[in-house]
């Protein structure tokens, strides 16, 4: 009979499949032996998951003195899990035996249980000055590149060590901000989101069951902003699950249609709607072929690389590459397009990617302006909206660096299109 399934046990599995295999922590944790799981273990071993994926580079400076070779990826995972446990504050003995007590219920890593065990005791030496000094995390070989042909070696650098910074949780909220701010113990950030000071459960929080706000990242609250007032205006919110967006028109009184062609994400955010109290239509549907409108406005957040959310969801540069890349892009051109058709006069449209790549943001503006001279884009405003933060097409550009000092952002880009000479108020 096998043994039962604990969170570091579950934590390693998900650590091999991500890094061998290529699978997203989004589908490892349906497996059926993280149903075995308590909800407060479930959380654990997602807990021990990102977090290793996070502080991988410095795990892997801090072990690799130690090994003559590295070994297999099972046991490697083993180590750099238990060694950032280790330096974020694990009891050693704990946390050691656990880790030689795993090697040894799988047969082929149990003769290597010795060498975990002479490892792991060394980096119980070792202090939090050497876990600090240790390098970052960097990005994988096809995206680092790009990123420093756009910005720079130096950004790129900065954009690696926000993403060692485990991210804040950032709320939206019907209305009220600094009162639930207050209420949270958490602060209004200048865009106007409510960011958390700690992490915790946040089912078990004021104004959950209520339906007062919503988990959203600052930067992905933002497009909507740069709508400005829709109340009362019929606006299509196209990929709309899971409906952070979705919610925030409907709390700004407008009249949403939410599009979106997974009927499973779709019934997330009719759930989401349900809890908030908030009002839409949602339709299931392709928005290629989507032909209802016209609509004062349209926010479409484009399939994407998602490469912004890193610092979110750390798996992602073991699963994402280059290839799927080209294709992405040419869907985003043809969604771009086709919703280009759906707004009515004096309507606008507001095109937004959580990427980091230019070919999926600001080639994509260039490349609409190219080709539709009767579209131009809109100087971008909103509440707390750095100018910096302005690309030279006209866009927003966010980047995970931005913000140090309050915790730091998705990165997201997103730009306002009109036709010339139709441009309507915000």
């Amino acid at each position: 009979m096998p043994a039962p399934t604990s969170p570091r046990l579950a934590a390693l599995d998900g650590l091999s499949q991500i890094i061998g295999e290529g699978r997203m922590l989004s589908d490892i944790v349906t497996d059926a032996s993280w149903h075995d799981l308590s909800p407060a273990e479930r959380a654990t071993a997602q807990r021990l998951v990102t977090e290793t994926l996070r502080f991988l580079g410095r795990a892997d400076h801090l072990l690799t003195p130690h090994l003559n070779r590295q070994p297999p990826l099972r046991v490697m995972n083993l180590l750099r899990m238990a060694t950032v446990e280790l330096m974020s504050g694990g009891a050693a003995h704990g946390v050691v035996n656990e880790a030689v007590n795993l090697a040894a219920r799988n047969r082929k890593t149990a003769p290597m249980k010795g060498l975990v065990n002479a490892v792991l005791r060394k980096i119980t030496a070792m202090d939090a000055v050497a876990w600090e000094a240790a390098p970052e995390t960097i990005l994988p070989k096809w995206l680092r590149p790009k990123l420093a042909k756009a910005w720079s070696k130096p950004v790129v650098a900065q954009i690696e060590r926000a993403h060692a910074v485990v991210p804040p949780v950032d709320l939206s909220v019907k209305s009220d901000a600094a009162g639930w701010a207050e209420t949270l113990g958490g602060t209004v950030l200048p865009t106007g989101s409510v960011r958390l000071a700690a992490r915790g459960q946040l089912s078990a929080l004021p104004g959950f069951e209520t339906g007062d706000w919503w988990v959203q990242d600052a930067a992905a609250a933002l497009p909507v902003q740069l709508l400005g007032d829709v109340k009362g205006k019929r606006v299509l919110d196209i990929c709309a699950a899971p409906g952070g967006k979705t919610m925030q028109l409907a709390a700004k009184d407008a009249d949403v249609t939410a599009l979106d062609i997974s009927e499973a994400r779709m019934e997330r955010l009719t759930e989401n709607l349900t809890r908030t109290k908030l009002t839409a239509k949602t339709v299931v549907a392709d928005a290629l072929t989507y032909e209802d409108g016209p609509f004062d406005a349209i926010l479409l957040d484009a399939p994407c690389s998602a490469t912004g959310t890193i610092r979110r969801h750390p798996d992602l540069p073991y699963v994402k590459t280059q290839t799927g890349i080209d294709d992405l892009v040419k869907l985003q051109r043809a969604m771009l397009t086709h919703a280009l058709t759906k707004i009515a006069p004096q309507g606008r449209l507001v095109y937004c990617t959580c990427s980091l790549l230019r070919e999926e943001g600001e080639d994509q503006i260039k490349w609409l302006l190219s080709q539709n001279p009767d579209i131009e884009v809109e100087k971008p405003a909103a509440a707390g909206l750095d100018p910096a933060w302005i690309s030279p097409e006209g866009g927003v550009r966010l980047r995970p660096d931005y913000w140090p000092e309050l915790g730091g952002m998705d990165g997201f880009y997103m730009a306002v299109l009109h036709r010339k000479g139709e441009a309507s108020p915000a």
